[in-house]
């Protein structure tokens, strides 16, 4: 099964532009956790963590400071043709949580969550992605 077929293909890019507020705003609004960011092409992202963590923890004020300025901007991605249990492999080796899909010219199509492969994993993938993250969850 292809990471396409799971995805969450309801998804769109933020401008770098967009200040904190709007952007835990549009979190809020849609009920999630992760912005991708980007004009046309996928430069980063920020999550409601990094808008706490990396804005209001560090006094920033959010109706001026952008994501640009706190977004992770080492994205880790997958292509919409890959195998479900190769994603949940990489997202458990790199501890996330949640990964932009991309099509083969890299433009965003998609998000996937560990949630969204959960019911579509083997049992063993399923235990080695969740122990990784949930080492990185008790370190962080």
């Amino acid at each position: 099964m292809n990471i396409r077929e799971i995805m969450n293909s309801d998804v769109q890019l933020v401008t770098p532009s967009t200040t904190l507020k709007d952007a835990a705003a549009q979190m809020a609004q849609r009920g999630i956790g992760f912005l991708p960011i980007g004009d046309d092409k996928l430069a980063g992202s920020v999550t409601d963590r990094d808008i706490v963590l990396r804005g209001v923890g560090q006094g920033k004020d959010v109706s001026t400071t952008t994501v640009a300025e706190i977004m992770t901007d080492d994205v880790l991605y997958s292509f919409e043709d890959t195998d479900v249990e190769a994603v949940a492999q990489n997202m458990g080796e790199k501890q996330v949580r949640r990964m932009p899909v991309v099509d083969a010219d890299k433009r965003l199509v998609g998000v996937v969550s560990i949630g969204d492969m959960v019911p579509h994993l083997q049992a063993d993938t399923a235990k080695n992605v969740f122990a990784g993250i949930t080492a990185h969850s008790q370190a962080a």
